[in-house]
């Protein structure tokens, strides 16, 4: 299994090694490492999606609000 090394400060250090005392620290890292990979990739798939639906909106005709509060009423029984 590969090794990974990590410079962080003095403070976070001591705070990991008391939050995950007598824990396997490398699973720790492991599994934390998992979680960010996960969540860049989320955000990566939630940023494809607002750009994909800003992009269809480019062709959509402008509403004043005026105009969409009127359809709104108009709708509504």
């Amino acid at each position: 299994m590969p090794t990974v090394n990590f410079s962080v400060p003095e403070d976070v250090k001591q705070a990991f090694n008391a939050a995950f005392e007598g824990q396997n620290k490398s699973a720790v890292i492991a599994d934390l490492m998992r979680e960010a990979v996960a969540r860049a990739q989320r955000r990566q798939v939630h940023r494809a999606a607002v750009a994909n639906i800003l992009a269809s909106r480019t062709g959509a005709p402008a509403v004043t609000e005026a105009q969409f509060k009127a359809a709104r009423d108009a709708g509504r029984p």
